[in-house]
Formats: structure tokens, sequence, C-alpha cells
């Protein structure tokens, strides 16, 4: 029994050392098995097993993305991944006009207005509130060929997202056109016009022409080009008002922009026999109203308007002509080689987003006419006031899309100053700090000026506090000259 009961304990010591090693193992099998992947020196690393049903590589892309958005910057600002990295090595905030400080929480003492740039940053709330729909992660491998799907330098899902879109908000009848992507409609512009215009062995010359005021990107590109198949050709007045006659037989490529930047008129061709590009730029339910579904030969759009992603630079053309389109789609060919594939994939996310959303509680087009009609309201009860400037009249009109009269909501004010001795209206305003953009680059009056509306609310509401200071001041003067 003595020497028995040692050898006894001694297997029963063994037992337990083997079971407690055993258990050790499986409890940290299981931690390594069900862990998130290890830490990268930024956020996580990336795992390069090409993935195996859990998250691994995109986390990253993820958490820096959450991680700035996070930051409120004093709801004047905000952060973005690709920002200027301070000596904590993280970007820091990147202030509204008017706010400065680490947080953008100081108001920068008598601050001028900027109401010049078409910058829509009037969609920027719809969007933080919409992240997750529109978010995209990019692997470092995403189409880097030149070519996308079936050989092609366009997004086949993307073309089909833009048809969808059209159909549902009736803007434009896109079902039976060929659909060609830009860099924004900017480089449509020239494109448009190139494959518009007679062959350069003809011997014949396009004149390029539009109806005052109109959008200034039509002369400064036709100028800068300087090609030998088409020129300049100014005013449509020139030719539509020759003897009473509206037909032409010379070659005229005519803009139309409608509703047109900067007064929102909706406008038709004027020139009877030229060949019409329908900037439809911001032809959308939260600039104005849509009367019936444009149908013509060749509309171009933009995302800049539609969506508010300026910076993304995409826009596109509606052709019906098959040898127009392929004209334009060889410019685009020896001009970038096509629309960015990164944009393309980024746009079928906000597109998408927008569809599903229409006519619902999160529609996006609702969401812009409420900014943009609050923004109108205020400004013309302000400037109803003045006898010094005054707006263009803009009446309520019926819109197919809300299925009601809709109140206007414009993308810009189309300013007027009517005392005769206010012959530069942008340097009367200049004058009370408000920067606006001259008629003069609309080709009409320098009593003319325009001011943007669709810039941030902190934009708009430094331009609500000037303007009402600029007629304040205007009463303050009128009463004195009475006493």
């Amino acid at each position: 029994m003595e020497s028995a009961f040692p050898t006894a304990a001694r297997l029963s010591l063994h037992f337990l050392l083997y079971s407690s090693l055993l258990l050790n193992a499986l409890f940290v099998a299981h931690l390594f098995l069900s862990a998130p992947p290890a830490q990268s020196p930024l956020l996580s690393e990336v795992n390069n097993d090409g993935g195996s049903g859990a998250l691994s590589w995109a986390l990253r892309a993820a958490r820096d993305a959450e991680s700035v958005a996070a930051v409120g910057c004093s709801g004047h600002g905000r952060v973005f991944v690709d920002g200027i990295v301070g000596e904590d090595g993280r970007p820091g905030c990147e202030c509204n006009t008017c706010f400065e400080g680490p947080d953008c929480s100081v108001r920068t003492p008598d601050c001028t207005a900027d109401a010049d740039s078409g910058d829509p940053m009037f969609l920027e709330p719809y969007w933080m509130r919409h992240a997750e729909a529109s978010a995209v992660v990019l692997s470092g491998w995403h189409r880097m060929s030149y070519r996308t799907t079936d050989g092609l330098f366009q997004s086949v899902e993307l073309e089909r997202c833009i048809r969808r879109l059209h159909r549902a908000v009736g803007n434009a009848v896109a079902d039976d056109k060929q659909i060609v992507f830009a860099s924004g409609s900017s480089q449509l512009i020239n494109a448009l016009v190139y494959a518009l215009s007679p062959a350069s062995n003809s011997g014949s010359t396009a004149s390029v022409v539009a109806t005052t005021p109109y959008y200034p990107a039509y002369r400064t590109q036709i100028v800068l080009f300087d090609s030998r198949e088409y020129k300049w050709g100014g005013n449509t007045s020139k030719w539509a008002n020759a003897s009473g006659n509206s037909t032409t037989t010379e070659d005229i490529i005519e803009f139309v922009t409608s509703p047109n930047n900067p007064d929102a008129v909706l406008h038709q061709p004027v020139v009877g026999g030229s060949s019409a590009i329908l900037d439809h730029a911001y032809f959308w339910p939260h600039f104005t109203h849509i009367p019936a579904p444009s149908d013509e030969d060749v509309m171009l759009f933009t995302t800049s308007k539609l969506s508010g992603h300026a910076s993304s630079r995409f826009g596109w053309a509606l052709i019906r002509n098959e040898k127009v389109a392929k004209r334009v789609n060889d410019y685009m060919i020896q001009n970038t080689m096509g629309a960015s594939r990164d944009t393309q994939l980024r746009m079928l996310a906000i597109f998408n987003a927008i569809v599903a959303n229409l006519h619902g509680k999160e529609d996006i087009f609702a969401f812009g006419h409420d900014v943009m009609t609050a923004k109108w309201r205020k400004l013309s009860a302000v400037v109803s006031r003045s006898r010094r400037i005054s707006l263009q009249n803009i009446p309520p009109q019926y819109c197919t899309y809300f299925d009601k009269i809709r109140e206007p909501s414009p993308a810009y004010a189309w300013v007027k100053c009517e005392r005769e001795e206010d012959g530069d209206c942008s340097d009367v305003l200049l004058k009370a700090k408000i920067i606006t953009r001259s008629g003069v680059w609309n080709d009409a009056s320098s009593r003319y000026t325009r001011i943007s509306l669709i810039k941030s609310q902190d934009d708009f509401d430094m331009l609500l506090e000037r303007i009402t200071e600029f007629v304040d001041a205007e009463h303050s003067v009128a009463g004195s000259n009475s006493i």
C-alpha cells in the first residue's frame, strides 16, 4: 500500500496536468478562431487570403471612414479621410466659410458672404443621414484595367440605373437613346459640339450660340479649343430675329439651358434648323417643376446638381442618333479613355440609393425642394422690402413628379439693381460684403448679378444676414433723408 500510493498520486497529477494543458489549448484555439483581425499600424491589418466570409481587408477602410465621420467640427465643418494630417497623425477639421478654429467653433469677425459658386453643398445633410446606403468600399485591385464589363468603358449596371432614374422621375425619355458618360457635364460641352459639327474636310464651320443670359462655359470652352469645325457665334438673337425668320440654313449648334443658369427659366430652342443641345443640369424636382419628360435628340445631365457630388466629376449625355453618340464616344476615348471606373462605382451606389427612396419619406427631391423653397422664401421676404434690388419672378407651377403645384426653389437668385446709379450690381453687393457673380459673365448687363443658393446652410445664413443689413441700411438712409 505504501509503495502503490505515490504511483497513484503521480498518475493523478499527470492526468490533471494534461487535462489542464488540453483545456488551455482548446481555449486559445477558440480565442484565435473567433477573434477579429489583428490591429494594423493605423486601424486593422488586412488579410491576404482573398476573404473567407468574414470582414478582413474592408475593416480598415470602414473604420477610417467611421472615425472621421464621428468628428462633429461644431457643425460648421467636416473631417475627411484625405484631409491634411496634423501633429497628432490625424486629419483635422476643414471649416465652412466664416468659421475657424480647431473645431470650427469660432465665427470669423465681419465675414463676407460668399454667394458666387454653384457648389451644391445643400444636399450634404441628406447624405449624412444616408451614409450606410451610399457608402462604397474599394479594394486595391478594383477595376485596374482600362476597360470594364464586356470590354467597355462604361458600367452596364450604371447605365441601367440611369434609365430607371429618368423613368421614375419623369424628366427625360432615356430608353430609346445612347448614354455616354463623362467627367461631369463640363467635358460633354465640347464633346457634343465636336460630334455635331461638320466634318473637318467639308469646308464648313458651325456657329455655336446660346440665348442671353447663358452659362458662360459654352463660350469659354469654344474659344479655348479654337477648332476649325466650329466657332462661337454669340447670342441666338442674331439668327432668330433676322428678317423675322427663326430658321437658318447655316450650321448652327444651339445650347439650350433648361432650367436656365442663372435665371431658372425653362427654355426651348429658338433657332429653327439648328442642332440643339439641351443642358438639363438643373432639370430635377428639387430645382424646378417637371412639366413633362424631355425628349430631345441631345440632352446632358450632371450628378453635381442631381445628388450634390460635384467632386466626383460625373455627367452623362442622352443621344438619339447612333452616329452622333459614336462621335462623342470617340472623343471621350481620345480625351480620357472614359469616365473614372471608381467614380462609376460610387455613382451606382448613389443612384441606387436615390431610386430606392423615390416618393418615400427619404426622397432626395422632397428633401432638396424643402431646403431650397425655405431659402427662396426667406430671401424673397427680405428683398421684397427693397427698392434698390429685385429678384426674378418665378410663379408656382404644377409638377408631374410631385403631382401638385410646387413652390419655386431655384438654384440661383438673378438679382437686378434698380437704381440708375447702381450700374455694376455685383460691385454694389460686394460693398455690402456679399460676393456674387456679375451678369457680364452671362453676356448680360452688369446691372444683373447671380446669387448662389445651393451652397451650405452656413453660407446661406451669412448671405441672409448681409442682405438683411443691406436692405435695413437702405431704409435707414431713406428715413434720414425724409427728416
